[in-house]
């Protein structure tokens, strides 16, 4: 007996709920909206479309493009051999290692960039050129430095591949040419920094392995001796500002 207001009250704000709903239907209008995709009317709306899409595509790569065309990959590996080095795993950290080699990449390509923004961005800004030269432009300087820390068997490695003659000029070496090579002498160069790095302290570990094992401590770790000893020469040496004034100075 007690459950029959409840069902006629529910039954009620129902109805009530549909008479509101419909009224309110009837009073307002409800937007829409369409999708559609066209194909362009114009050559110059399929150009725009293009321009579009390579600027997003250029926003996306942005990140590679920095650890490709400059001196980022050098400093980041070389910090990562410093590191393995002196054996202190995750000191330091590898955000900081990378914050780092960014910060040194900007101070390194700040001539660089100004320049390919004087000499291609800026006119074609100010309408002065076309979008062709101003790609050009603003290209060449990072090509200059490119070449500059390239070595001559990278490039003649990959005109050979795809079997073409060498060029009179650094602005007939297209980028799909200068980008692989200018890779591969970096990686080739901070190996070979990455191994002098090394030599040092591999003695102190070798020193330090030889007198425990002379001593009889063959059960401790040499690494648990040698880390203070190698932290302290680095130290002592001064050795971040030796190591970053030497990578800088690399660089042509």
């Amino acid at each position: 007996m007690q459950k029959r207001p409840s069902r006629t009250i529910l039954r009620l704000l129902i109805l009530l709920f549909g008479i509101v709903t419909v009224l309110g239907a009837e009073s307002a209008q409800i937007p829409t909206m369409n999708f559609a995709l066209s194909a362009p009317d114009t050559p110059k709306q399929l150009v725009g479309s293009l321009n579009v899409l390579v600027i997003l595509t250029l926003l996306f790569l942005a990140p590679s493009l920095v650890l490709v065309m400059t001196t980022f990959t050098r400093f980041v590996i070389v910090f990562g051999f410093l590191r393995q080095a002196l054996g202190t795993q995750q000191v330091p950290p590898t955000q900081l290692l990378v914050m780092l080699a960014m910060v040194l990449t900007f101070y390194v390509m700040e001539p660089v960039g100004t320049q390919s923004y004087e000499n291609g961005i800026k006119p074609y800004m100010a309408e002065k050129i076309g979008y062709e030269e101003a790609f050009d432009k603003t290209a060449l300087p990072f090509k200059n430095f490119m070449v500059r820390n390239t070595r001559e068997k990278d490039l003649a490695l990959f005109f050979r591949i795809r079997k073409m003659e060498n060029p009179q000029s650094i602005a007939e070496v297209p980028l799909s040419i200068i980008i692989p090579a200018f890779v591969i002498s970096e990686l080739k160069t901070s190996f070979e920094i990455g191994f002098l790095l090394f030599l040092p302290f591999l003695v102190i570990d070798m020193v330090v392995a030889s007198i425990l094992m002379s001593m009889g401590m063959m059960m401790l770790p040499p690494v648990m001796i040698s880390l203070p000893f190698k932290i302290l020469i680095f130290v002592l040496i001064d050795g971040w500002s030796l190591l970053i004034g030497n990578l800088i100075s690399s660089i042509k």
